[in-house]
């Protein structure tokens, strides 16, 4: 069964970093692509990254470009989102997901195409 658990969140001040870590089970980073979603109370799903190590492809939305990057350890089947430089309107839920296939080049082919994410975890970024 696939599975994904997020660890990491916390508050932090404008400004500062935080590293997210995502422990998968059930599949292996070879076969699929992943990524990572954020959600404000009473806000739609924003797409923040996806990563394909089949094709090497990688993905940001604009509003993460130059602060957050995307990695992940296949060895461990762990995958991890660096914040640096956050900024208070960087505050929600950021869940982890996989989708089974090279998707990484696309968020629109990511969230269609994924199958399973963890619960989430808060990040909050004070002013």
């Amino acid at each position: 069964e696939v599975q994904l658990v997020e660890s990491g969140g916390g508050l932090v001040q404008a400004g500062g970093s935080l590293r997210l870590s995502c422990a998968a089970s059930g599949f292996t980073f070879d076969d699929y692509s992943i990524g990572w979603f954020r959600q404000a109370p009473g806000r739609a799903r924003e797409g923040v990254s996806c990563f394909s190590s089949s094709d090497g492809s990688t993905w940001y939305d604009d509003s993460v470009k130059g602060r957050f990057t995307i990695s992940s350890d296949n060895a461990k089947n762990t995958m991890y989102l660096q914040m640096n430089n956050l900024k208070p309107e960087d505050t929600a839920v950021y869940y982890c997901a996989a989708a089974p296939g090279p998707y990484g080049r696309s968020w629109t082919l990511f969230y269609y195409g994924m199958d399973r994410w963890g619960k989430g975890t808060l990040v909050t970024v004070s002013s």
